[in-house]
């Protein structure tokens, strides 16, 4: 079983503290968009999730790649070619962090806040999983 959930709770923010290590470390993103974005204040009602993902994208970008972050990997998911899930994936991206505690800054980043909106407008649902050097073929 998975559960798509759109934010951290404090256990999981304060695991993913403990085991920083000051090295980059990749956020691989499973997303689930929505077929229309749902704003709290009901703007853009017509809009796709996609599109409102968007918006957070290049928001996001702004904020954080003077900050060093940069992204690895985006693209469209086209379905299962092992295992099985409940649930299609609509999008997978990588994006490389100089360093947990550059993430942890972003949450509490006013501008990042504000951009914020967009990704939960846009998503249905999401799992980020923390990717971090060690493992070698």
């Amino acid at each position: 079983m998975v559960k798509n959930i759109l934010q951290p709770t404090g256990d999981q923010v304060r695991a993913f503290r403990d085991r920083a290590t000051g090295e980059p470390i990749s956020m691989l993103n499973l997303l689930k968009f929505r077929e229309k974005a749902v704003y709290e204040d009901g703007r853009d009602p017509e809009l796709s999730g996609l599109e409102a993902y968007h918006r957070y994208g290049e928001g996001f970008r702004r904020i954080m790649e003077p900050k060093g972050c940069r992204m690895i990997f985006c693209g469209e998911v086209r379905g299962f070619l092992i295992g099985e899930g409940e649930g299609a994936w609509d999008a997978v991206f990588v994006f490389e962090y100089p360093s947990t505690q550059v993430m942890l800054d972003m949450f509490r980043d006013e501008e990042y806040q504000q951009v914020q909106k967009h990704r939960a407008a846009a998503l249905e649902g999401q799992l980020l999983l923390e990717c971090g050097p060690g493992f070698q073929l």
